[in-house]
Formats: structure tokens, sequence, C-alpha cells
């Protein structure tokens, strides 16, 4: 059975089929899902999604493509949305320096601070998305040592990485892990100790290789793929592939606090 630690059932991508698809994952051995927030909207659909199937788990926050929409009224709704038995993280928060149209940096910063500060008030961990933007992850990381979390789809480097482990943080790994022309993220996974590590799919972007032929046309990931993570981590730590998934599952309950499939 798999976890996938993250996947935004709330998109557009599985308006067609969102019920259908999330009812049938335990039969398809996806025992959990953890469906994050980008904004209030899709943060306050993966709380219902998480309150609709026993086996699908939220996490709430803004990403930095929805920084600009963070005031004081809807930090507060995220606050009063994460006292919610079944929202295990603040999420998915970070920095994002890639993409010109997204908010200037000194606002993404101010937007995560503003995040982070409120996980370590509440307890929580942080599902930290950080693209381009390393050195000033890694800042935030060390400004909120008290703060735990885990790095998603993660392109940092093996001493990065090795930090956020020390410092109690957790690495993810997405279908990039399996890229023809993926480099640094197998050369993490092959660094650094499998307890460490979680697997997601973040459906319905990064399907894994090798795609099938409807994917050429649709271009949509699902958790049904979060096999396909496992297997490559399997290869990569020369371990069976039931073993990864029995431990990076036992990672992730343990890091969402998560006793069985529902509460």
């Amino acid at each position: 059975m798999y976890f996938d630690t993250h996947a935004h059932y709330d998109s557009g991508a599985f308006r067609s089929d969102r019920e259908t698809l999330l009812a049938s994952l335990p039969e398809a051995g996806v025992e959990l899902v953890l469906n994050p927030g980008c904004e209030l909207e899709s943060s306050q659909a993966a709380v219902s999604y998480a309150h609709t199937w026993p086996h699908v788990y939220a996490a709430v926050g803004f990403h930095p493509s929805d920084i600009e929409k963070l005031t004081d009224d809807s930090l507060e709704a995220i606050r009063t949305l994460a006292a919610d038995p079944k929202v295990r993280a603040i999420g998915e928060v970070g920095l994002d320096y890639y993409w010109e149209d997204y908010a200037d940096h000194e606002t993404q910063r101010a937007g995560l601070a503003r995040q982070m500060a409120l996980a370590e008030e509440l307890g929580l961990p942080v599902i930290f998305h950080d693209r381009e933007a390393h050195g000033d992850a890694m800042e935030m990381v060390r400004a909120f040592p008290n703060v735990r979390g885990v790095f998603h789809c993660y392109s940092g480097s093996v001493e990065q990485a090795r930090e956020l482990i020390d410092r109690g943080w957790m690495i993810s790994f997405t279908g990039s892990l399996t890229f023809p022309n993926a480099k640094r993220p197998p050369e993490v996974a092959a660094a650094i100790p499998l307890e460490h590590i979680m697997i997601e799919t973040d459906s319905p972007y990064m399907t894994p290789y090798p795609r099938q032929p409807e994917d050429r046309k649709h271009r949509r990931n699902s958790s049904l793929r979060v096999y396909q993570v496992a297997q490559r981590l399997a290869e990569i730590k020369g371990l069976p592939l039931e073993e990864v998934a029995r431990i990076t599952t036992e990672n992730g309950k343990r890091f969402f606090r998560i006793d069985g499939p529902s509460l």
C-alpha cells in the first residue's frame, strides 16, 4: 500500500471524475492521500475532501503563486481551518523564483514567514515548495528552528538535503525522480536515508516516466501512478518495491501523525 503525500485534487483536471477516482484509490493500493491547498478556496476544498473520504487528509495554506491573496483575514481563515482534525500541515507554502509573473521575492518571503510563524504557533509541520530559491528557502528554515516540514518535489542539493534532515525535516520525491534526464533527484535519493524520504505525485502534474499513450493527450497525473515513484526509488536504493512502499508509507504516517486510514 502507498501513501501519496501530495496531490491537488481540487484542480480542474479532476472535475469530470474526482469523486470516482478518489473513492477508487484504496482498492488500487493507495492507502492514504494528502491534499494541500494553494490559497483559501483550495484549502477549503481539501478539508471538504478529507471529510468525504476517510483515506484523504488535508493541508491548508498559500502557495507562492497566490501569496498576494494572503491578508490578515485570509490568514485567520487558514488558522480556523487548521484546527480541523483532518488537517495535518500548513501548506503548500514556500518560495518560487522561477515564474516571473509571481509576486516579487520580498512579498513571497514575507508571506512565507507569516505562515511559518503560524505553523510554529499551532505545532503543525509545513509542506514547503522551493523552486529556484534554494538559498532563501534554507534561510527561512534556519529562521524558524522550531518548525519542521517536508521539502516536496525536492530539487535542491545533497548538502541542503542533509542539513534539512539534521534539522528534522523530510525530503519528498515526485515523478521527476523517473525523468530520463533527471540528475539531481536520483543523486539526492541515493545519498540520504530512506527513513527521511516520502513519495508523492503532485497530481495532476509531474507524470512519471514511462508514460502511457493516453498521457500524451491529457498529461494528467494521479495517485494511481505513485507506485512508479516508489519503483524508481527502489531501484536507486537496491531494495524490494514492497519494502520501499512500506517504509515511505510509515514515514508519511509518522510525519503527518496519522495512525491509520481514517480518524
